[in-house]
């Protein structure tokens, strides 16, 4: 049974522009000029310091809220438990990173001291992020390869290869701060949107790719030198296949065990999370595990297996950046700090909209930028967030970012005390726990069918990006990636679908005539609509689809009248075009006469002007059967309505286009009426001198039904047949 609809009756009277402005008066609001935005910008009281310092130190804000009672527990929980995956992920992640394992958890606790009280976000994990560490460990291999001399950087002499590796990472992530400080101090915290939910997408899944592939030689036990640039991923895997009878079986059995369990394991708390207070540490666990059996079996002698070896036990003394270094990474180190940002602000959007507290990517750009700095000055490599950590330190309890310094305390004390106990473990564990990590990047492929049969733009933005990202390399491929999204963004502007509006019947709404069946429209007026705005680009598509829409091009048919009208002065200075004495006779009715009438010169004559009947004894009726030898096209259409009410701006371009296209129809005698024009877009017409004897501002009307009863009206005033739209009231 069908709900009844309430019902409501407007009686009001029919406005146009210019007459809803005569009844309704307008504010006049004073904007302010630069000099009064400078002024506010440099001015300072109490309340407005007391907002820079909560918005500079966020952690000042929240602490006074802290319910010590309870959330403390839950934040020492989740701090524990997050802390533990932090560390295994911050040794395996420093590996992709093509660095010493121990380098791992100085990125585990570092930069989340500095966010700790920067950042804004309660709940993300700040630590290593496997893209970051692949980006980072393409340009560590560029310039201190596997096989082969070091790149020719002064900061290198008397360094081993492990150490110049370290500086090439710590300058790299020093760089990616650099920029996002920049960026955060200069506002650009807008930037993020620009990277859709799709590009990312297709980008993070070629960036798995890249991690899985980067992971093979651990788990198979071979020495792969690391490759860089285009085509790195097809080189890497040419080597693999070439090494691959090589291959150590022992440290294949044990990674194929590895991702089993822990694969099994993770899908059981996925599936009983509800009823687990923490998720199960299995990453920890087979760690613990693995390197008890290796410590005992003497795995790296017996078998031949990588280990960890030697970690570094405590915090070394901080090193400055080589600027050498930063000239070589300058084009890698900005695709990094913008993914770094990118990645950790949408998981930090996600669960502040959960937990309903707001953050700032401004801040959140400052918060990282310092924590990368501050962290690469104590050889820490390029920081963000991680998903699965994040996910943990939610899940597990915690409410706010003391859960996160409990987390980096963990970190601390394993590099202090306990780092020598990871030594034997084999790095193909570490490369196994990787592998088994990218299940959720690697499963986005599966929404590329409902983006193709969603919206295929979309779905092309994120097969280029992924595919420009695996063979090009993440930071060529970013690039490809943005490219095609704007050229999307353009395309869907410059290229708009307009429509052909009819009324529904019964009502004053208006719809597409192509998706109703019970529409009208009124015979000889047509009413159009572009759903975008209207600028260098399109304007001329505008042009072509209005003409499509109405069925004539108003240009051509004006040429048309006017070379006729040229042959009709002939014929009547010829006198060979007879007129009755009452002029009634369909294609012409008698003017009263003038003085001048036989002296106009019919050569003379503009096609692109309105037909000039001054010097004419007649007046033509071109829509009446014309004389033998004269064609001009039959023009039905009286008005035409112009739906403006997606059309958000005007550039200089489309203005004068707009005024051109409009010239044409008017010089025809077609009454043209724009509806729902945006409120600033008039005051830019005004301001532009759009306005005109032949484009008044009359044309304009606030609503589609004004306009359209006003259309029939005007036809009917004027002698014309009318045709009732509906028998709606106002």
């Amino acid at each position: 049974m069908a709900t009844p609809r309430k019902q409501y009756a407007v009686s009001r009277p029919l406005y146009s522009e210019d007459a809803f402005s005569q009844d309704h008066h307008k504010i006049d609001r004073r904007r302010k000029t630069p000099r009064d935005h400078v002024k506010d910008y440099l001015t300072c009281d109490s309340k407005r310091a007391q907002r820079a310092l909560l918005s500079l130190l966020p952690v000042v804000g929240w602490m006074r809220l802290y319910r010590l009672r309870e959330w403390l527990l839950g934040d020492v929980v989740s701090g524990v438990s997050t802390g533990l995956v932090a560390i295994m992920q911050g040794l395996a992640f420093s590996l992709m990173a093509s660095l010493p394992a121990s380098y791992g958890l100085y990125t585990a606790f570092f930069p989340m001291l500095i966010y700790f009280f920067l950042g804004t976000s309660r709940h993300i994990s700040v630590g290593s992020f496997p893209v970051l560490s692949l980006m980072v460990g393409d340009v560590v291999t560029r310039l201190v390869p596997l096989n082969g001399p070091p790149a020719n950087i002064t900061g290198f002499q008397g360094l081993s290869p492990d150490q110049q590796r370290v500086l090439v990472a710590s300058s790299v992530t020093f760089l990616m701060g650099l920029f996002q400080l920049a960026m955060g101090v200069l506002q650009m915290g807008f930037i993020v949107v620009y990277l859709s939910d799709t590009l990312v997408s297709g980008f993070t899944t070629a960036a798995a790719v890249h991690i899985l592939v980067s992971q093979l030689k651990f788990v198979l036990g071979l020495v792969v030198p690391g490759f860089s640039g285009p085509l790195s991923i097809i080189y890497t895997l040419e080597k693999i296949f070439v090494q691959i009878t090589d291959t150590n079986i022992c440290d294949l059995v044990t990674s194929i065990i590895i991702m089993v369990v822990v694969f099994i394991v993770k899908e059981i708390s996925d599936r009983y999370k509800s009823k687990l207070p923490v998720p199960i540490p299995i990453e920890v666990i087979v760690t613990v595990i693995a390197c008890g059996v290796s410590y005992g079996f003497n795995f790296q002698d017996t078998y031949g297996v990588d280990v960890v070896g030697e970690m570094v036990s405590g915090y070394e003394a901080p090193i400055a950046p080589n600027m050498d270094v930063f000239r070589e990474s300058a084009t890698e180190a900005f695709p990094i700090a913008i993914v770094g940002f990118a990645v950790a602000f949408s998981v930090a959007k996600v669960y502040s909209i959960k937990h309903g507290y707001a953050i700032d990517g401004n801040q959140e750009l400052i918060a990282f930028g310092v924590s990368n700095i501050f962290g690469a000055t104590f050889r820490s490599f390029a920081a963000s967030t991680a998903l699965s950590r994040t996910a943990i330190q939610e899940s597990s309890g915690g409410k706010t970012q003391v859960a996160g310094l409990i987390s980096a305390m963990m970190a601390m004390i394993v590099t202090v005390a306990l780092a020598f106990l990871l030594e034997p473990l084999p790095t193909s564990v570490l490369g196994a726990l990787v592998i088994v990590n990218l299940k959720g990047m690697l499963m986005q492929v599966g929404q590329v069918p409902f983006l193709w049969r969603r919206d295929r733009p979309d779905c092309v933005v994120w097969v280029v990006t992924c595919l420009a990202a695996i063979l090009l390399g993440l930071d060529l491929g970013l690039a490809v990636g943005l490219g095609i999204e704007l050229i999307t963004v353009v395309f869907r502007t410059q290229f708009p679908r307009c429509s052909v509006l009819a009324n529904i019947v019964g009502t004053d709404l208006y719809r597409d005539q192509k998706d109703y069946a019970c529409t009208h429209e009124p015979t000889g007026l047509k009413i159009f609509r572009i759903p975008s705005p209207i600028f260098f680009a399109n304007v001329e598509f505008f042009r072509e689809k209005l003409i499509e829409a109405v069925g004539f091009n108003p240009l051509r048919v004006l040429r048309k009248r006017n070379k006729a009208l040229r042959k009709i002065k002939k014929l009547l200075k010829r006198k060979e075009m007879p007129v009755t004495e009452n002029g009634d006779v369909h294609l012409f009715y008698q003017q009263p006469s003038k003085e001048s009438e036989d002296e106009t010169d019919v050569e003379d004559l503009d096609l692109d002007l309105p037909a000039d009947f001054q010097d004419l004894p007649v007046h033509i009726d071109w829509s009446a059967e014309l004389p033998a030898g004269i064609s001009v096209p039959r023009v039905e259409l009286h008005s035409l309505v112009l739906d403006f009410a997606a059309v958000s701006f005007l550039d200089m371009s489309a203005i004068v286009g707009l005024r051109t296209i409009l010239k044409e129809f008017v010089r025809l005698h077609v009454d043209v009426y724009i509806v729902s024009c945006d409120a600033y877009v008039l005051e830019k017409l005004r301001g532009c001198v759009f306005f005109d004897a032949e484009i008044p501002t009359s044309m304009f009307f606030p609503t589609l039904h004004d306009a359209v009863l006003h259309a029939l009206g005007h036809r009917e005033d004027a002698g014309g047949p009318i045709h009732v739209v509906s028998n709606t009231k106002l």
